[in-house]
């Protein structure tokens, strides 16, 4: 029955979503483009077009399987998997004919500017909180000792991308001593100053989250000198282990 609700729930999303939906019509439309072009087109062009989506098509589902591995979150696969197969629909609309292949270059450049990947909804354990609300939490005492907050915006492809990863770190590590805490700087872009968050340019920091102790700051990702090396894709287990949540979850279970 879950997975019914599962599949029925995905169902929903590929055609309410205009994200995803797009990104059908344009796929589909090559089938009916290719279908139409077989009576055009030469038989060398056409046994050489279907060489190459042979290939295509075998490299599509390898590079698919390499992401399907190593991404933690339904959305960063998602992402990966759509761009390849833009890259791999160009290429073959190339052998058919070059104004194809722009007119589909625009359809994806519109695409792009209308329609933006859907972030993870649900929350978790976490809470949505104002700035204001924010402080009022850190400042008093009756509170948990330490509260992880993810600052985030829907502009940021990072940020959506993983959008899934917090609310699954909350739902494991949360307890009386930890919260965690949710801040839109797209709602609130005056926070993303004061927490010393640069929200975009070259300098984008999408998401930050920051570990409060009582009021404090005592850890962040990235840190203020990541431009000094690439910083990695955001997992559950990055999260965890940069925020040393195990060592904090013990803590709590051993009374300290």
């Amino acid at each position: 029955m879950k997975k019914q609700n599962n599949l029925m729930e995905w169902l929903n999303q590929m055609v309410g979503e205009p994200y995803y939906f797009f990104h059908f019509l344009a796929f589909f439309s090559y089938f009916i483009i290719r279908s139409s072009a077989g009576n055009v087109l030469s038989s060398q062009i056409t046994q050489h077009l279907f060489h190459r989506e042979i290939q295509a098509i075998l490299a599509f589902f390898m590079l698919a399987a390499y992401k399907m591995a190593r991404e933690e979150t339904w959305e960063g696969f998602i992402a990966d998997t759509l761009f390849f197969g833009k890259i791999f629909l160009i290429a073959l609309t190339l052998i058919m004919d070059c104004h194809l292949t722009l007119w589909y270059i625009v359809v994806f450049s519109v695409m792009y500017v209308l329609a933006q990947q859907p972030p993870f909804e649900k929350l978790g354990s976490s809470s949505k909180l104002t700035p204001l609300q924010l402080e009022a939490l850190l400042t008093e005492g009756n509170t948990s000792r330490f509260w992880l907050v993810e600052f985030r915006a829907s502009f940021s492809s990072g940020c959506r991308r993983a959008s899934r990863c917090f609310p699954e770190l909350s739902i494991t590590y949360s307890n009386k001593n930890l919260s965690f805490g949710i801040v839109d700087l797209g709602l609130f872009p005056n926070a993303a100053e004061k927490f010393g968050i640069s929200p975009g340019g070259s300098m984008g920091q999408l998401p930050t989250y920051i570990l409060f102790e009582n009021a404090t700051e005592v850890s962040r990702f990235p840190e203020f000198n990541f431009e000094a090396m690439p910083t990695p894709p955001i997992t559950t287990r990055l999260l965890a282990h940069h925020f040393e949540l195990d060592r904090l979850l013990l803590e709590y279970v051993n009374g300290k």
